[in-house]
C-alpha cells in the first residue's frame, strides 16, 4: 500500500479548485437506481465513489466516466442483493437500501463498512423503513427486506437528525404512495442537494419553514442530469492546512454558505478571510490564537467532518483549545498519532482539551479513519522535518488528488510504495 512523505514548515500558497461533495454524491448516485439514464457532474475521484459505482454496476446500472461526470444507466435486471465484498467497502452503502426496496419490492444486503467511529447504529435507517412497510429480518449478517405491493407514506419522526437515515428515507418514499413527512429530519446541504436531484427526476419533495421534510409519492422517475454541490469538508481540510503553515490560500469553487459554521473559528485564531459566494481567500496568523470551544453539532452547527483536521491547526497555536464531540463517539482516534508528532492533547469522553505547542515534529504515523487521516497530514504540513504517513487509503476515500492539490500550493509531499 502506498504512503506519503510530507516535509514540514512549508508555507502554502496559492489557488485550489475544491472538488464535489462526497457525502453528496453517495446517495445521488443511490437514487439513480430509481430514474437510470442520469449524468451527474462535478463528481470527485473517489475510492468511495468508486464502490459506489461498482455496487450500481452489480445492481445492473452500467456506470461511466467523463472528466468530472458519472453517466448512469438504467438498470437493466432488479438484482436486490448486495454482497457482502461491497457493502464492507463503505459505510454509507447502507443508502442504496431504500432504493433497492423501492425499486424491487425486496432487497437483501450485507451488514454496511467502513470507518469504525463508534456506533453509528443502522436501526434508524431499518425503524423508518418498516413505517413505509418494509418487513425486515436479519440473516446470518444480512438484512432480508420485503414490501408487500407498495411502499405507503407514513410520518417519521426521527430521534436524531440522521442524515443517512434522512436520505434513506427521501429515496424510497420517493415511490411510496401517499405523502411521508420526515419530522426531525437532517439539515445539511447533501440533503438539500439529494432533494434537488430527486425533484429534477420528477420527485415531489419539499421543506417546510420548521424544517420538516415532505415527499408526495409519484408512480416513477424518469431521467436527469445534476451536478454535485461543492465538499465544504474538503474546503474545512485545506483551510486549515493553509492555517496551520501561515499561509495564503485561495478557495475556488466553494459554497461560503455552506461553511458558514466554519470560517469564524479561523477568524478567532487571527486569519483574515475574504469572501465571495464561491471564492474563499484565507491569510493565516503567525502566531495562531487558540479558539475557546469547537461543540460538533448537526447542521447548520459545526460539521463533526470538520473537527479532526481543525484541531490539527490548534496544536500549534497559542493558548488552550477545546473540543466536545457530540456526534461519534470515537471521533478522537487521530489523537494518538498527534501526541506523536509532539501535540498536547487530553481526552476526557467526549471532551478534547488542546494546549497548543510551539512545534510539532515528524514520526512515523498512520491515518485511523477519513478525516483523522486528513487531520495528521495537516499537522505533518506544520512538523519539522519529513513525516511518514501510511494507511493512507483512508484519505483517497474522501480527498481528490489530495497531495496533487497540496503539492499545487506549495507542500513537499509525495506519494511513494
Amino acid at each position: 500500500m502506498p504512503k506519503l512523505l510530507i516535509e514540514g514548515e512549508k508555507r502554502l500558497e496559492g489557488r485550489l479548485q475544491v472538488h464535489g461533495a462526497k457525502n453528496s454524491v453517495l446517495p445521488i448516485l443511490a437514487a439513480t437506481l430509481l430514474s437510470g439514464d442520469c449524468v451527474i457532474h462535478n463528481c470527485p475521484r473517489l475510492t468511495d465513489v468508486d464502490a459506489a459505482c461498482n455496487i450500481l454496476q452489480h445492481l445492473g446500472s452500467e456506470t461511466r466516466r467523463e472528466g468530472d461526470s458519472i453517466l448512469v444507466g438504467a438498470a437493466d435486471s432488479c438484482c436486490c442483493c448486495i454482497p457482502d465484498e461491497l457493502m464492507r467497502r463503505m459505510r454509507s452503502s447502507i443508502v442504496f437500501l431504500g432504493a433497492i426496496v423501492a425499486k424491487c419490492g425486496h432487497a437483501r444486503i450485507s451488514l454496511p463498512g467502513g470507518c469504525e467511529l463508534g456506533p453509528r447504529p443502522i436501526d434508524l435507517h431499518l425503524a423508518a423503513l418498516e413505517k413505509l412497510g418494509v418487513t425486515i429480518e436479519e440473516d446470518h449478517g444480512y438484512l432480508n427486506c420485503t414490501v408487500k405491493d407498495r411502499l405507503r407514506g407514513a410520518s417519521i419522526p426521527l430521534p436524531f437528525p440522521s442524515v443517512g437515515a434522512t436520505e434513506n428515507i427521501m429515496i424510497a418514499a420517493s415511490l411510496a404512495e401517499g405523502e411521508t413527512v420526515i419530522k426531525n429530519a437532517a439539515r445539511e446541504p447533501e440533503i438539500s442537494d439529494l432533494a434537488a436531484f430527486l425533484n429534477a427526476c420528477g420527485a415531489r419533495v419539499r421543506t417546510t419553514p420548521d424544517g420538516d421534510l415532505h415527499i408526495t409519492g409519484v408512480k416513477s422517475l424518469h431521467p436527469a442530469e445534476h451536478s454535485v454541490i461543492p465538499d465544504r469538508i474538503a474546503a474545512a481540510t485545506y483551510l486549515s492546512a493553509a492555517a496551520v503553515t501561515g499561509g495564503d490560500v485561495t478557495l475556488d469553487g466553494v459554497c461560503t454558505e455552506h461553511l458558514a459554521a466554519v470560517l469564524p473559528y479561523f477568524e478567532e485564531m487571527g486569519c483574515r478571510l475574504k469572501t465571495a459566494p464561491e471564492e474563499i481567500r484565507l491569510t493565516a496568523a503567525r502566531p495562531l490564537r487558540a479558539m475557546s470551544m469547537v461543540r460538533t453539532m448537526p447542521y447548520p452547527g459545526f460539521p463533526t467532518d470538520a473537527q479532526s483536521p481543525l484541531m490539527a491547526t490548534a496544536c500549534v497555536a497559542q493558548g488552550s483549545s477545546i473540543f466536545v464531540e457530540n456526534i461519534f463517539e470515537s471521533r478522537y482516534k487521530h489523537v494518538p498519532e498527534l501526541i506523536r508528532m509532539g501535540a498536547d492533547i487530553k481526552v476526557e469522553g467526549r471532551v478534547a482539551l488542546v494546549h497548543g505547542v510551539k512545534e510539532l515534529h515528524s514520526a512515523t504515523v498512520h491515518c485511523t479513519d477519513l478525516r483523522g487521516g486528513a487531520a495528521i497530514a495537516v499537522a505533518a504540513l506544520a512538523a519539522a522535518g519529513e513525516t511518514e504517513l501510511l494507511d493512507i487509503g483512508h484519505i483517497d476515500r474522501g480527498y481528490e488528488n489530495f497531495e496533487e492539490n497540496l503539492r499545487g500550493i506549495g507542500a513537499a509531499i509525495r506519494r511513494v510504495p
